[in-house]
Parts: structure tokens; sequence; C-alpha cells
């Protein structure tokens, strides 16, 4: 079962791949998926009947669509080989894309006053992350996030660029700091005069 095309698409490319819709962007993720097959199958599942428009551009790029809530998986040889609907009939791939919810890792953080929010991508909501300017600083004062915490579809590149930025803005505001104890410091001495 796989969940991003860009982690794993070259993997399974050319294979047959099936898309289970369980969101309204499940017509998306098939698309994206045809880049890396000729052979992508979408699911309907439970996900929303797609709108006219999406059914339109799913037949332009060879994209079936099948009717039916997915029951379980076929299984050969330790290898998927396809997925059993409900009715019995099963449609055959050997790569199952799933939407996956996801959701950063919060909870070490909540004792400091960051509370989740909901990202959204093409209007629907795919998950929860902590919010952050673009350097990685939180609505509360000397905390900075980075990585998929703040981005939950930063690939591992991203991410250490983020902590990169975090870590100078970090570093920038302890100097700060630093020169205003000492600005203080300096005033707070006898014989200165400012």
């Amino acid at each position: 079962m796989l969940h991003c095309p860009y982690c794993h698409g070259w993997e399974v490319r050319d294979q047959p791949i099936a898309v289970l819709a369980t969101s309204a962007l499940a017509a998306e993720q098939a698309l994206l998926w045809r880049q890396w097959s000729p052979r992508v199958t979408l699911l309907l599942h439970t996900a929303p009947e797609p709108p006219a428009g999406d059914r339109e551009r799913l037949a332009a790029r060879d994209i079936a669509v099948v009717e039916g809530e997915a029951a379980g998986l076929e299984v050969g040889g330790d290898r998927l080989t396809g997925v059993r609907l409900a009715d019995g009939r099963v449609v055959p791939c050997t790569a199952l894309v799933v939407t996956s919810h996801l959701s950063a890792r919060t909870g070490a953080l909540a004792g400091l006053g960051l509370e989740p929010v909901e990202q959204s991508l093409g209007g629907h909501v795919v998950g929860t992350r902590l919010d952050a300017d673009p350097m990685g600083a939180t609505g509360v004062p000397g905390v900075w996030v980075a990585g998929n915490v703040t981005d939950l579809m930063g690939q591992v590149v991203t991410a250490a660029a983020a902590g990169m930025r975090a870590a100078a803005a970090i570093n920038a505001d302890l100097v700060q700091e630093e020169t205003r104890l000492a600005v203080a410091a300096r005033r707070a001495a006898p014989g200165q005069d400012g």
C-alpha cells in the first residue's frame, strides 16, 4: 500500500496501480499516479461520486473508474495481485494507493501551549500540523518548529532546510537577547552615561 507518488512512484512504474478512493481528492490522486503507469484504476469505494469534470479528465488519461466498495485484498506468492470488491469482482493490481490522514506528532509540544491546526489541500483537510512562520517561529515566544510537524507534505530535504532556517532564526534571536542584556548591563554600570 502506497500513499505518495513522489515517494513510491518509481518503484511501481508501469505496473497496474489501483487508487482506493476515500476522499474528494481521489481523482487528483489517480491523475498523479497516471504519470508512473498507463494502467491506473480508480476504485470509487466509499468516496463521493466524482463530478462530471473529473470523470472526463480521468477518461482523457485512460484511467478506469470502478464502482463498488472494496472488501479485501487478493494476494499470491506473498504479493498483491488485486482488490476484491464487495460484489466478488477482483480488480487486478500490484500496487494499491490509499489516502492517509497526516497528523504531525505534536503531543510532546502540547505543554508549551502549541495546538495543532488543520492543513488543507484543494479545499479538503488532509491532516493537522503546527502553525509557524517561514523561519519556524510559533506563536509561543522562544519556540520554533521545523520539518513535518509544520509541513505535512515536506520531504527530507525540505525538512532539513527548514531545520537550518529555524536554527539560524534561533541563533539570531539569541544574539539579540545577549545584546539586549549587554546594553542593559552597560547602562546600569557606574560611570556609564548611556
